[in-house]
C-alpha cells in the first residue's frame, strides 16, 4: 500500500486555512464515470443566506409603522429585525455593527431611518424583498443622541450630545443650513451647559414649534420662523422623555426621581401638576420618597373615555428584586404589568399616525431583552396578545440542533395536533395588530422540521416548511425524573451543577417517529409516539455500568512495530444473580466509601400521567463506579426495525433492545478491536524507533485540538471535558490495563436466569473472523457480563449491583459543570480529552450508522449491521442477528458479533453511509409508524418490516459502496471486498466539525463544515470537490454545536443564543429566493386627515402648517458646513447603483445616469442664474429707493 508521510499535530495547532486534495481512486479500481454515472455538478451549488428566525438578539431600539402595521427593531450589534403579520419577516445588517439607538419610519413611504451609535444615520429602502441603505450621513464633530421624524415631512430633526439640533433631508440625505444651537435655546443667564438633547417633538397644532428636551431638566419651546425660543420650562430633575397631548396645550415629562410632570405650554413657570405614581405619599403633605427614574413615558388620549398614560419605570426604591414592570394609568385605575425581563422600549399603538387627532390607543408593544410582549388596551385586565413569531427559541438554551427536510408528509399535521392541546390560554382574542406585509410566494413545498434540545431537558419540534417557522410540539424530558427542591436537597450523584436534563445529542427517525434522546447526567430516553393518553405505573428503567480501565496505555505509534496483543478484562466471568438487599437504596452511597451503582439522576416513583404524543418507553441510565461518575454519551443511534438502541461515550459501546428492555452489548471500544489488527492500541516502547507510517493516520481527533485552540474561552464554559491521570504502577500485567465490567438493573421487568444464560451465549458470538484463535471466545467473556435483577416495586426493594475487579487504575474523569448553558459552549466534540496528544489514552465513539451491509469480505447475502465510528478514525463492522417477527422477536435475544475493523481514516469519524451500486443512497431500514396504544388488529396492519436493502451480492462482485467522512478526509469503500475506491482529502490545516450524507437534485453528496468556515460538497461516489466557499470562521462554539445540514440544499446553525439561520447551497433555491421571500411593505392609502371643524376653521383654531422647504432649504438656511457630517451613499442609491453597474448594460445605465446628473446639473445652474438674477433685481431696487431717500437731503440731515 502507498505511504504518505504524517506530520504529527501538535496541541493548540490552529486550524487556518482549508487545502483539499483532488480524490484519488485506488490503483486497479475503474474511475467513477465507469462505475456511476453521476449528474451532480457544481454548476448546481451556490451558497447564500435565506432567512433569520428567533428573537432579534441584544435589542436596543423599536419603531412602528402605523400605517403598513411594520414592526421594526434594532439590536445592539447593528442588525435589523422587521416582522409583519405572521410568517413575514426580514433581517438585514449595518456594515459597522454598530449598536442602533433609534428608529423612525417614513410612514407608509417604505422607507426607514436608523440611528447608530458610531454617529452615523441610513436611509433603508423597505420596497424591496431585501431593504438596501438608499443613504448614509456619518458626522465628524457630533454624537447623536434623539432623532424625530415629524409625519408626511422630509426634514429629520437630529439632536446632539453637545445640545444642538442639525436638520436633515432625507430625500437627499444633506444637511440643512439651519442649525439651533443650545446657547440660543436656553437662557442667557444660565451659566451651566443643559446637557444632550433627550428629547425633540413639533407642536401637534402647529408644525412651527419645536419642543427640546435637555438632560439637565430644561425644556424649550423654539419658534422655528422666529428662531428664537417662546416658552422655557425649568425642573430640578432631570428629563428622560416628553410626551404631548394631541391639542397641543400640555405635555408631560417623566424624570430622573419617578415623578411625572404636567406643563402648561403658555404657563412656564411652574408645573401644572407633579405626580409620582408609585411613590408614598406622606400625611404631612411633604414631598414624596423619590424613585426609581421612569424612562419613557406616552400620553394618548380617547374621544369616548379617560386618556392613557403609560410608562416604564418609577418604582419605589424599597422594592429591591422586583421584575420590571410597565405601568397603564387611565382614569383613575392604575395598572402594574410585571415583566419577565427587563424593558427595552415600548411603543403605544393608535388608530391614527396624525399626532393632532385623538389617538385612540388600542394595544402597547413592549420589547423586553428576551422577549416580545404586546397588550391589548382594549380588554379589561390587560390581557396579551398570542404572538405568532417563533420568538421562544432561547426559552432554555438551545444545546443541540436537527434539521430534517422533505419529510413524510402526514407528520407536521400529526405533531401539530398533539400540540395544540400544549397551548396557554387567556391570550386577547383580538387578531395579532402587527398585520403588515405579504407571504412569499415560492414553489417549494416540501415539508421541513427542525428539532432544538435546550438545557431545561426540553425538545421542541418546529414546522420550518417554506421559509418559516412555528412551533408545533414540545416535549419535557424532566418530567421522567424525580425534581429536587432546593440545592440543599441536590443529590451528591449529579455530575453537573446546573441544568442536569439537559439534552446533549438526539436521534430521530421521521417514518417510525420513534425518538431516543441523550441527556447531560448519561441517560437516555427512547420515546413512542402515540395519540391517545396513557398513565405509566412504572417508567421502565435500564441502568447500565461502563467501565473501561488504563494503565499507561497511549495512542499507537506511528512509526513502530504493531503487536497483536489484545488486554483481557478483569471483570467477573459469568453473569449473576444476587438477592435484593432490604435497604431502599440503589447502590452504594455511604461517607465511609465510594459511590457504586448509583444513576446521576433518580426516575420517578409516582404513575407518569403521559399526553398525546411523544410518550416514554425507555429510560436507560449509567450509574457510577467505585466512585467514578458516568461518562457523558457522545454517540447515539436508533433503528426501529431492529428495536434496537445504542450509545457510546469514551468507556465504549452499549447496545440495548428497546423491546425486550434488555441490554445485549456493554464492551469497552478496544475490545472491539481484533487481535490481529494493526490499528489496536497497545503500551508503547520508547526504545522503538519512530518512522513514519503510510496508511496509519495520526490517530488523534482534530476535535480535542478544538478544545485547546479555544482553551481560555473553554475555561469560561460549563462544557465536560475528560481529564486521565497516568498511571504510576507500571507493574500490571496486560490483563488488567482494559476493564469493562457491566453491570445491569432492570425494573418493573422479571428476567429468568435462561435469558441471561442466553445472553452469555450470545457473548461468544462476539468474534472478529474464523481465523481467530480457540480460546478468544473465552477471553472475551471475561471481558464483559451482564447480571439482572428482579424487582416489583422501586422505592421498597434494593438492589445489588456485580462490581468488576479493580485491580487496575480508573481513569478519572472530571466533568466541568454545562456543556450549554454559555452561549459559546461546544458539546459536539468527538475527542474526550483536552490534554496533551501524547497523554490521550481513551478512543471515544463518534458515529453509528444501521445498515444492511455485506459485514465481512467472504459474505454474499446482506445482513442488518452496525457500522460504529471512532474519535481515532476507525470504522467498526458489527453484525446483527435478529429473531423472526412476532411473538418470536419478544422471546429470542439478539445476536451481535464484531467483525473486525472496515477501514481507517484521519481524524474522528463524523458520519457513515451506504450506496447501492448505482450510486443510489441505502437509508436505514424502518418499520412503519403504529400507535404502541392501539389494538392489536390495527398494530398487525401496519407493521410490516421494511424489505432488505439490495439483493444478494453475486460471487466476486462488489454491490454496495460504504461512504465515510472524518475530521479530515473521506473515502469510499466497496462492499463486501473492502477495498478502497475513493479518497479524498478534505483540509489538512483545519478540521471537519460537522459532515452529513445528504440528497440534492436527485443525487446523492456529501456536504462538509470546517473549523476555518469553509462548507464543501463533494460527490458521491467519486469524491470530487463540487463547492468550496469561505463562509463563516468559527468564532463561536455555540455554531460548532448546531450546525447541521440537510437534504435539498438545505443548512442552519445558531447565529446568537436566540436566533437561528438558515442558509442554502442550492443554486436552484438561491434562483428563487426573491419569489420565496415575503414582501414588507404593501400600496395602502393614507388615512384622511382629521376634519378641522366649521369653527376652528373660521377662527384658526385647527392645526397650524409649516411650509418647512422655505425654512430649511439651501435657498432660506444656506448650506451646512462640509466637515460636520459625511454623505456616503448606499448600495442601494443611484450613486451605489452607478458603482455596481458593469459591461454593455452597465455602460447605457452609466449614460443614462450621466443624461440624468447631467440634466439635473442644467437644472441647478439655471435655478442658480435666476436666484443671481433676483438678487441683482433686489439689489438694484435697494440702491435705487436709497438714492431717492438721500436725493434732497443737506449733508447735515443725514
Amino acid at each position: 500500500m502507498k505511504k504518505f508521510n504524517i506530520r504529527k499535530v501538535l496541541d493548540g495547532l490552529t486550524a487556518a486555512s482549508s487545502s483539499s486534495s483532488s480524490a484519488t481512486a485506488q490503483p486497479g479500481t475503474p474511475r467513477e464515470n465507469d462505475v456511476v454515472q453521476e449528474t451532480l455538478q457544481s454548476e448546481h451549488f451556490q451558497l447564500c443566506k435565506t432567512v433569520r428566525h428567533g428573537f432579534p438578539y441584544q435589542p436596543s431600539s423599536m419603531a412602528f409603522d402605523p400605517v403598513q402595521k411594520i414592526l421594526a427593531i434594532g439590536t445592539q450589534t447593528g442588525a435589523l429585525r422587521l416582522f409583519g403579520r405572521a410568517g413575514v419577516e426580514c433581517y438585514c445588517q449595518h456594515e459597522s455593527g454598530a449598536a442602533v439607538i433609534q428608529l423612525q419610519f417614513l410612514i407608509n413611504e417604505g422607507a426607514l431611518v436608523s440611528a447608530l451609535a458610531d454617529d452615523s444615520i441610513h436611509l433603508w429602502n423597505l420596497r424591496q424583498k431585501i431593504p438596501a441603505i438608499l443613504h448614509s450621513l456619518k458626522f465628524n464633530r457630533e454624537r447623536i443622541t434623539y432623532c424625530h421624524l415629524p409625519f408626511q415631512s422630509k426634514w429629520l430633526y437630529i439632536g446632539t450630545e453637545r445640545g444642538n439640533i442639525h436638520i436633515v433631508n432625507v430625500e437627499s440625505f444633506t444637511l440643512s443650513g439651519y442649525v439651533i444651537m443650545w446657547n440660543k435655546a436656553i437662557e442667557l443667564s444660565t451659566k451651566t451647559h443643559p446637557g444632550p438633547v433627550v428629547h425633540i417633538s413639533d407642536n401637534p397644532m402647529d408644525e412651527g414649534k419645536l419642543l427640546i428636551g435637555f438632560e439637565c431638566g430644561v425644556v424649550v419651546l423654539w419658534d422655528l420662523k422666529s428662531k428664537k425660543a417662546d416658552y422655557r420650562y425649568n425642573y430640578d430633575e432631570a428629563i428622560h422623555s416628553v410626551a404631548w397631548h394631541h391639542e397641543g396645550k400640555q405635555f408631560v415629562c417623566s424624570h430622573s426621581d419617578g415623578t411625572l410632570t404636567t406643563w402648561n405650554v403658555r404657563a412656564p413657570a411652574k408645573p401644572a401638576q407633579i405626580i409620582t405614581p408609585h411613590g408614598k405619599q406622606p400625611k404631612d403633605g411633604k414631598k414624596p420618597e423619590p424613585c426609581k427614574p421612569i424612562l419613557k413615558v406616552e400620553y394618548k388620549t380617547t374621544r369616548a373615555g379617560d386618556p392613557f398614560m403609560v410608562l416604564c419605570g418609577g418604582l419605589s426604591y424599597d422594592t429591591v428584586g422586583r421584575r420590571a414592570c410597565l405601568t397603564v394609568m387611565h382614569g383613575k385605575s392604575t395598572a402594574v404589568l410585571e415583566m419577565d425581563y427587563p424593558i427595552v422600549d415600548f411603543l403605544t399603538l393608535c388608530e391614527t399616525p396624525y399626532p393632532n387627532d385623538f389617538q385612540e390607543p388600542y394595544a402597547v408593544v413592549v420589547l423586553l431583552e428576551k422577549d416580545l410582549v404586546v397588550i391589548d388596551l382594549g380588554q379589561i385586565g390587560y390581557p396579551i396578545f398570542e404572538n405568532p413569531y417563533p420568538l421562544t427559541i432561547h426559552e432554555s438554551p438551545v444545546t443541540c440542533c436537527e434539521y430534517f427536510a422533505d419529510c413524510p408528509a402526514e407528520l407536521i399535521p400529526a405533531l401539530y395536533s398533539v400540540g395544540s392541546r400544549q397551548k396557554r390560554q387567556g391570550y386577547s382574542k383580538k387578531e395579532w395588530p402587527i398585520s403588515g406585509g405579504n407571504w412569499g410566494q415560492g414553489t417549494q413545498s416540501y415539508p421541513e422540521i427542525i428539532i432544538t434540545g435546550h438545557a431545561d431537558g426540553s425538545i421542541k419540534f418546529w414546522d420550518a416548511s417554506a421559509l418559516m417557522l412555528q412551533v408545533l410540539y414540545k416535549i419535557k424530558t424532566a418530567k421522567v425524573f424525580e425534581r429536587t427542591r432546593g440545592k440543599e436537597d441536590k443529590p451528591s450523584t449529579d455530575i453537573v451543577e446546573e441544568d442536569p436534563f439537559a439534552i446533549q445529542t438526539l436521534c430521530w427517525c421521521p417514518e417510525s417517529r420513534m425518538l431516543c434522546v441523550a441527556g447531560v447526567s448519561a441517560h437516555v430516553i427512547v420515546y413512542r409516539f402515540s395519540k391517545q393518553e396513557v398513565t405509566t405505573e412504572v417508567v421502565q428503567l435500564l441502568e447500565v455500568r461502563m467501565q473501561c480501565e488504563f494503565s499507561d496505555v497511549d495512542s499507537p505509534d506511528p512509526g513502530g512495530e504493531q503487536t497483536p496483543t489484545l488486554p483481557t478484562s478483569g471483570a467477573s466471568s459469568s453473569p449473576q444473580e444476587s438477592e435484593p438487599h432490604a435497604q431502599s437504596s440503589t447502590g452504594s452511597n455511604s461517607s465511609n466509601g465510594p459511590r457504586d451503582n448509583i444513576p446521576c439522576l433518580q426516575v420517578r416513583s409516582s404513575p407518569l400521567k403521559q399526553s398525546p404524543g411523544y410518550q416514554v418507553e425507555l429510560v436507560i441510565q449509567l450509574v457510577w463506579v467505585s466512585g467514578e461518575p458516568p461518562q457523558q454519551i457522545t454517540s447515539l443511534a436508533i433503528n426501529s426495525s431492529y428495536g434496537l438502541v445504542v450509545f457510546g461515550n469514551s468507556n465504549g459501546l452499549a447496545v440495548v433492545d428497546y423491546l425486550q428492555k434488555t441490554l445485549l452489548l456493554n464492551m469497552g471500544t478496544l475490545e472491539l478491536y481484533s487481535p490481529s489488527e494493526p490499528y489496536q492500541r497497545q503500551p508503547r516502547s520508547p526504545r522503538k524507533a519512530r518512522q513514519p507510517s503510510g496508511d496509519i493516520p495520526n490517530v488523534t481527533s482534530c476535535m480535542s485540538r478544538l478544545s485547546s485552540l479555544y482553551t481560555e474561552s473553554v475555561k469560561k464554559l460549563r462544557s465536560p471535558h475528560f481529564t486521565l491521570c497516568d498511571s504510576n504502577d507500571g507493574s500490571n500485567p496486560p490483563e488488567d490495563r482494559c476493564k469493562s465490567p457491566t453491570s445491569v438493573k432492570s425494573k418493573s421487568r422479571h428476567f429468568s436466569k435462561t435469558v441471561a444464560n442466553d445472553l452469555a451465549k450470545i457473548s461468544r458470538k462476539i468474534s472478529t473472523s474464523s481465523e481467530q484463535k480457540p480460546d478468544l471466545e473465552d477471553r472475551f467473556q471475561r471481558w464483559w457480563s451482564v447480571t439482572f435483577r428482579t424487582r416489583s416495586g422501586y422505592m421498597n426493594e434494593g438492589k445489588a449491583a456485580a462490581r468488576g475487579s479493580q485491580n487496575g487504575v480508573i481513569s478519572r474523569t472530571k466533568s466541568a459543570p454545562n456543556a450549554y448553558a454559555k452561549d459559546n459552549s461546544f458539546t459536539r466534540s468527538r475527542s474526550s480529552s483536552v490534554t496533551s496528544i501524547d497523554r490521550e489514552s481513551r478512543e471515544a465513539i463518534s458515529s453509528f450508522h444501521f445498515c444492511e451491509s455485506l459485514p465481512r469480505k467472504t459474505d454474499s447475502l446482506v445482513t442488518p449491521c452496525l457500522m460504529v465510528g471512532t474519535t481515532q478514525g476507525s470504522v467498526i463492522m458489527v453484525a446483527l442477528s435478529l429473531p423472526p417477527g412476532g411473538d418470536q422477536r419478544m422471546q429470542q435475544p439478539v445476536g451481535i458479533s464484531s467483525c473486525g475493523t472496515l477501514v481507517r481514516l484521519k481524524g474522528g469519524i463524523l458520519t457513515m453511509a451506504l450506496l447501492d451500486s448505482t450510486g443510489t443512497l441505502l437509508p436505514p431500514s424502518y418499520e412503519p409508524w403504529y400507535d404502541p396504544n392501539a389494538s392489536d388488529e390495527e398494530k398487525e396492519k401496519i407493521r410490516r418490516r421494511r424489505p432488505g436493502s439490495p439483493p444478494s451480492s453475486q460471487e466476486g462482485q462488489d454491490s454496495q459502496f460504504a461512504v465515510l467522512c472524518s475530521e479530515k478526509q473521506a473515502k469510499v469503500v466497496a462492499m463486501p471486498s473492502q477495498t478502497r475506491v475513493y479518497k479524498h482529502n478534505i483540509t489538512e490545516t483545519s478540521f471537519v466539525l460537522r459532515a452529513d450524507v445528504v440528497q440534492m437534485a436527485g443525487a446523492n453528496c456529501i456536504a462538509c463544515f470546517c473549523a476555518n468556515g469553509h462548507i464543501m460538497t463533494l460527490s458521491l461516489p467519486s469524491l470530487r470537490p463540487l463547492l468550496d466557499v469561505n463562509y463563516l470562521p468559527l468564532t463561536d462554539m455555540r455554531i460548532a454545536r448546531t450546525f447541521c445540514f440537510s437534504n435539498l440544499g438545505q443548512a442552519l446553525y445558531l447565529t446568537s443564543p436566540t436566533e437561528i439561520q438558515r442558509i442554502t447551497y442550492s443554486q436552484e433555491t438561491c434562483d428563487n429566493l426573491q419569489e420565496m421571500l415575503s414582501e414588507l411593505f404593501t400600496p395602502v392609502e393614507t388615512p384622511e386627515a382629521p376634519n378641522r371643524g366649521f369653527f376652528k376653521g373660521l377662527f384658526g383654531g385647527g392645526a397650524q402648517s409649516l411650509d418647512r422647504e422655505d425654512l430649511f432649504g439651501e435657498t432660506a438656511a444656506g448650506k451646512a458646513s462640509r466637515s460636520l457630517a459625511q454623505h456616503i451613499p448606499g448600495p442601494g442609491s443611484m450613486e451605489g447603483m452607478k458603482g455596481a453597474a458593469s459591461g454593455v448594460v452597465g455602460d447605457l445605465a452609466r449614460a443614462r445616469i450621466a443624461l440624468d446628473e447631467r440634466g439635473q446639473k442644467l437644472g441647478e445652474l439655471e435655478e442658480r442664474t435666476a436666484a443671481m438674477m433676483a438678487s441683482a433685481e433686489s439689489f438694484s431696487k435697494h440702491a435705487h429707493d436709497m438714492m431717492l431717500k438721500y436725493k434732497d437731503k443737506k449733508w447735515y440731515q443725514l
